[in-house]
């Protein structure tokens, strides 16, 4: 369970926000904390959901993708640069939890930009439609700290951060209502974030800045059983929060294709079966 206690875990993540780019072993850092390295992980991980060297691990491939982007450095020199040794380990890390490789996202911003513009002109898309069935759906409220007008990127995750593809998810145009259906038992962590529509492409390939929200507790889904509304609150980035690593752009292009596909088949359905 996530939990807001434990505050001097603040300081131990600001000081590795300063120190990224310097080894941080669990033993230096329970010893900055004044605890013992059993104890220093066990309440990190409560205070964030992740053990202190994955969100280390998770904090330096977001510096990846801002190098990617920033600098003309290599990749192998960006890996080097976040402490990957091997360029085939980092290759593999950065895709399985960005969803693109290194490359690929380094040259994403003018289909991000696309695909932003394209989100844009559609505004106020349709809901898919959902079944009929109680079970395995979980439906819940989107709204925001702050006054918020563009689009929301909602799923759940296997893992409390928001990385490689969510396990289900969807894109709302506003705030108001979700919902996932014939979602499988299991066990779930709701994550959200935001892109206002004024933003730039680089505003959200390394969202820093973009609204969002992480569930404080799992979410478990059981079989034939109702999953409670869920309330979804987006607020500013917190210290704590883990950096959002899955390539926005890319559930953007997902859910551009799935209305496409909606349309098409709306359109064949209403085509003449003398045509067909």
């Amino acid at each position: 369970m996530l939990t807001d206690r434990y505050t001097e875990i603040d300081e131990v993540i600001a000081y590795i926000h300063h120190h990224l780019h310097e080894p941080l072993s669990l033993s230096h850092l329970a010893k900055y904390a004044a605890y013992s390295p059993y104890h220093f992980t066990r309440i990190f991980k409560e205070r964030t959901g992740l053990s202190p060297q994955y969100y280390i691990s998770s904090l330096r491939l977001q510096k990846a993708k801002d190098l990617l982007l920033r600098t003309n450095l290599t990749v192998r020199d960006i890996g080097l640069e976040i402490g990957q040794q091997s360029l085939g380990t980092f290759t593999t890390r950065f895709t399985k939890r960005v969803g693109l490789t290194p490359s690929q996202f380094r040259n994403s911003t003018p289909q991000a930009d696309h695909l932003f513009y394209a989100l844009q002109q559609l505004r106020d898309w349709p809901a898919f439609s959902s079944t009929s069935k109680q079970h395995g759906r979980m439906k819940g409220t989107v709204q925001a700290e702050v006054p918020f007008s563009g689009v929301i990127l909602i799923g759940l995750f296997a893992k409390p951060i928001p990385e490689g593809l969510p396990l289900y998810g969807t894109l709302l145009s506003s705030l108001g209502e979700f919902c996932f259906t014939d979602v499988k038992p299991g066990t779930y962590y709701l994550m959200a974030t935001s892109v206002s529509w004024g933003m730039q492409a680089m505003d959200f390939l390394v969202p820093y800045s973009t609204l969002r929200f992480r569930s404080k507790e799992p979410i478990i889904v059981k079989p034939d059983s109702p999953v409670p509304h869920q309330q979804v609150t987006l607020y500013p980035p917190r210290l704590d929060d883990p950096p959002i690593l899955i390539s926005l752009p890319l559930l953007m292009n997902i859910f551009l294709q799935r209305i496409s596909q909606t349309e098409q088949s709306i359109r064949n359905h209403h085509i003449s079966p003398m045509l067909k």
